[in-house]
């Protein structure tokens, strides 16, 4: 036999070997990932007065004799006690005068005093003040027309009706739904001259007065602010509005009859409008999640509308907002709501679908995001994203301490209830945690942990992974429990195991090191670095590439009972699995990226590995006959038809 014979027999006995590999039936398949062993827990800080079961304290009624003992409202807001000490509600009370709401009457105030007396409370920390003061000099400096219609339209009119626009497409149908009006719809010629007030419903009109389209739903947004009052607090701490501090804080004009001229009952800490606005918001996004991120950056846009107004400075938006949390989290944990939250929820998923002309949830899901951002003002995340983050804190100096533990406050799982109705409640005050604002800042370190709570983050699922994460999604109950997404990058030593039959698509740069395990249902990539660093092992179930690349930093498992749906997009792209691949059986499914037509004699990537043993059951793409190409560091695959 001559030496070019034994050259050609050689390569194809190698060919033979790389497309139906002998090793295929003696593979050894390494364990499931072991990740950490335990799941993360977030239980509520031990010794701390729970707000969801003191809530009640919070009466506007007993404004003037609330204290920190006694007032959930003002507890909450006591890291405010760092920067400021108030004076006493009796300095300076006039004893012969008659008291008005059993409050003291003030013979004197300085609150129109530049610089302000401190009489009315003590400084502490005055960088941090002077920087909260500048923010509001440099932003209603800087306002556009544009800017002061918008303050003036979320001063005067109700804060329900400017809530709404943050549902966008479903806007018009929630109005029609509550039968909201208002008669605030623009910025009157002389309204810098004359008050005007909303003379409509503001949230609508409830069940008992005979609406059943969405009473149910008006009934809850009521609900949600019940004992909500922020009087308490701005009695309290009788902190001053912008314009009060200085000369340069510029008041929208057509604002300037809305203005108090009694400042020693006009606080400005913390922020009423910005309070009522989160609450309803909050209740809102509660009954559309569908719309939840947009319905918090609506609430955000509250509270800057706040200060573009000139009527309040950082500190007290951030109050407001931390009231606002507490107050709806004791709110949607009461017993006695617990049926008009499931009809309220009900009922509003109902009417707007109909309104609307959807089948079902993921159908008003599509709806909810179907509108241009010329249309949909909230429609870009990623905008939405960037307005909100640096508004949780405004930038201001830190007071304390950075890196100190997150604590979840008590019952502030049930805010993400509908958002996340796959994971338990204890998984939903992981994700709390996982997702928690940074420590420091000040007003928002307070021990029951509210001021730190991000909600924007915590729609888009967990931050971090440390402990191990158990998903079981069952698509037969709807809603999230079928489809949903998470979006941020996860970091951490855990695992993530997906069951259930839901499919949940994971889209950040994420680094957690644990592995991934497929057991049911259907878990999607969409981005190279979705499963982090870990193992990947599809037992069961189907796992999707979407994106053109998967990076694994561990192994890829797939068993018999297991399914691989891979995008391919030609000669690069595909699955790389630094510590090799391991294929029991299965089926590996391609499906061509947007753009790439497969062509015969093509030769496709789909698996990069250390070292390749096994083959999969079956391989489908599509309108095509395929060949399979197996050598001991991959898979290709090429399209004989």
């Amino acid at each position: 036999m001559n030496r070019c014979v034994l050259l050609s027999l050689t390569a194809s006995l190698l060919l033979a070997t790389a497309l139906t590999p002998a090793f295929a039936d003696s593979i050894v398949l390494p364990a499931p990932p072991a990740g950490a062993g335990h799941a993360d827990s977030a239980p509520p800080p031990a010794g701390v007065p729970a707000y969801v079961d003191l809530g009640a304290t919070n009466q506007r009624g007993d404004a003037c004799h609330a204290t920190l003992e006694t007032n959930a409202g003002v507890r909450l807001l006591s890291g405010f006690l760092d920067l400021w000490t108030p004076r006493s509600p009796f300095v300076d009370a006039d004893q012969d005068a008659p008291a008005k709401d059993g409050c003291p009457a003030v013979a004197k105030s300085d609150w129109d005093g530049l610089p302000r007396s401190a009489t009315d409370g003590t400084m502490k920390h005055p960088e941090v003040h002077a920087a909260n003061l500048d923010y509001v000099i440099k932003t209603t400096t800087a306002n556009t027309p544009e800017d002061d219609l918008e303050a003036y339209l979320d001063d005067r009119r109700g804060k329900s009706v400017s809530m709404t626009d943050g549902l966008g497409p479903l806007a018009d149908a929630w109005r029609k739904g509550v039968q909201q009006t208002t008669t605030i719809t623009g910025m009157p010629a002389d309204a810098t001259t004359v008050k005007y007030d909303d003379k409509g419903n503001n949230r609508g009109v409830g069940s008992a007065k005979g609406n059943t389209d969405m009473g149910k739903a008006v009934d809850l947004v009521d609900a949600g602010s019940a004992d909500g009052s922020t009087e308490p607090a701005k009695r309290y701490f009788k902190y001053a509005r912008p314009y009060r501090w200085s000369d340069k804080v510029r008041v929208v004009p057509q604002l300037v009859p809305a203005k108090s001229d009694k400042p020693a009952g006009d606080g400005g800490f913390p922020s009423g409008h910005t309070a009522e606005a989160w609450r309803d918001a909050l209740v809102m996004a509660y009954l559309v999640p569908q719309r939840y991120q947009e319905m918090i950056t609506r609430a955000v846009r509250m509270g800057e509308n706040r200060i573009h107004a000139g009527m309040h400075q950082p500190f007290d938006v951030i109050g407001g907002r931390m009231q606002a949390l507490a107050v709806v989290s004791y709110n949607l944990n009461r017993s006695d709501y617990a049926t008009l939250k499931q009809e309220a929820y009900a009922q509003t998923q109902s009417f707007l679908q109909k309104q609307t002309g959807s089948t079902g949830f993921a159908d008003l899901l599509a709806r909810a995001h179907s509108a241009p951002a010329s249309a949909d003002r909230f429609a870009d995340r990623e905008e939405n994203a960037a307005f909100v983050q640096p508004r949780f804190t405004y930038g201001l100096p830190k007071i304390g301490a950075s890196g100190a533990p997150v604590v979840v406050p008590k019952g502030a799982e049930v805010l993400l209830e509908t958002r996340l109705p796959y994971l338990t409640a204890e998984q939903r005050r992981v994700v709390l945690k996982s997702t928690a604002l940074p420590s420091g800042f000040p007003i928002m370190s307070d021990a029951e942990g509210w001021g730190r709570l991000n909600l924007f983050a915590a729609a888009d699922g967990y931050a971090s992974f440390d402990g191990d994460v158990a998903v079981v999604m069952d698509a037969a109950k709807g809603g999230f429990n079928a489809a949903d997404s998470w979006k941020n990058d996860i970091s951490g030593a855990g695992k993530l195991t997906k069951d259930g039959s839901g499919s949940l698509i994971l889209s950040g740069n994420n680094s957690f090191a644990g592995g991934v395990v497929v057991n049911g249902g259907l878990l999607v990539a969409a981005s190279p670095t979705a499963f982090g660093k870990g193992d990947l092992y599809i037992a069961g179930g189907g796992l999707a590439v979407a994106s053109r690349d998967l990076w694994l930093g561990g192994s890829l498992t797939v068993r018999k009972a297991g399914r691989l749906e891979v995008t391919v997009s030609g000669k690069d792209g595909g699955i790389t699995a630094a510590n090799g691949a391991a294929i029991e059986g299965g089926t590996l499914e391609l499906v061509p990226a947007a753009g790439y037509k497969p062509t015969k004699g093509d030769e496709i990537p789909v698996i990069r590995a250390a070292n390749f043993v096994g083959t999969f059951d079956k391989i489908t793409l599509d309108g095509h006959t395929l060949t399979p190409v197996y050598r001991p560091d991959g898979l290709s695959v090429r399209i004989e038809g």
